[in-house]
């Protein structure tokens, strides 16, 4: 799914769909392939967009009405999204929302949507690759302030409620209790092997969730990404 999303590739996307509905884990990154598709006019598209919108709906986590909203629009059977479209990665956007604050955030580029750490623009401006002037102007660049790793943090919290083994989860708790949690948590989670992927879809899904909602409240919207 993430390769054929990552190529825009609609019709690749819709074969995968049923599978994807099915587990559930990776809804946000189904439904960016789903625009794809239904733009592409992909045999069967808008079916699986509208079953999309109606588990992201069902969930709720955040993003999840936004990219509703967005399938819905799209497909015609709700109102049309007033957000502009800017053809964000939302991985990279979200490792700057949520990564480490030393590295002092970035910025996005208003007119490609792609995603500047600021370590990267500094670099660009010192190597002569980028104006000074142009690197502040407020027309080309979306900042991006780091927000650090609070939600992250509750992303933890809330996989561990959704543990059915009372002895695992108590050990996971006890695991994120202090300095170096994160280390600690993944440390711990190696003893259940089958938690791990588990444990990275649902981190990757929340925080694709959250920069999706980052980027509606400054009035844009993802998509669509020009097809490889």
């Amino acid at each position: 799914m993430r390769s054929a999303r990552h190529r825009a590739d609609g019709p690749a996307t819709v074969a995968l769909a049923a599978k994807e509905l099915e587990r559930a884990d990776a809804l946000q990154l189904l439904g960016d392939g789903l625009l794809a598709a239904i733009d592409q006019h992909a045999e069967g598209a808008r079916e699986m967009g509208s079953a999309c919108a109606a588990m992201l709906r069902q969930r709720g986590w955040d993003g999840d009405d936004l990219l509703a909203d967005h399938l819905e629009g799209l497909i015609g059977t709700g109102p049309a999204l007033t957000l502009s479209p800017l053809p964000v990665d939302l991985e990279e956007l979200s490792n700057i929302l949520e990564g480490d604050p030393v590295y002092g955030g970035g910025r996005i580029d208003r007119r490609t949507g792609e995603v500047w750490p600021q370590p990267a623009i500094d670099y660009a401006v010192e190597m002569g690759d980028e104006d000074e002037s142009e690197s502040e102007s407020s027309e080309r660049w979306l900042r991006v302030e780091c927000l650090g790793s609070v939600e992250s943090y509750r992303d933890m919290e809330f996989f561990i409620g959704a543990v059915d083994d009372a002895s695992e989860a108590k050990r996971l708790a006890a695991a994120i209790d202090g300095r170096g949690a994160f280390r600690r948590f993944r440390d711990a989670l190696d003893a259940w092997p089958e938690e791990v992927d588990r444990w990275y879809a649902i981190s990757e899904e929340r925080q694709r969730g959250r920069a999706r909602a980052w980027l509606a409240e400054r009035g844009y919207c993802v998509g669509p990404t020009p097809r490889a």
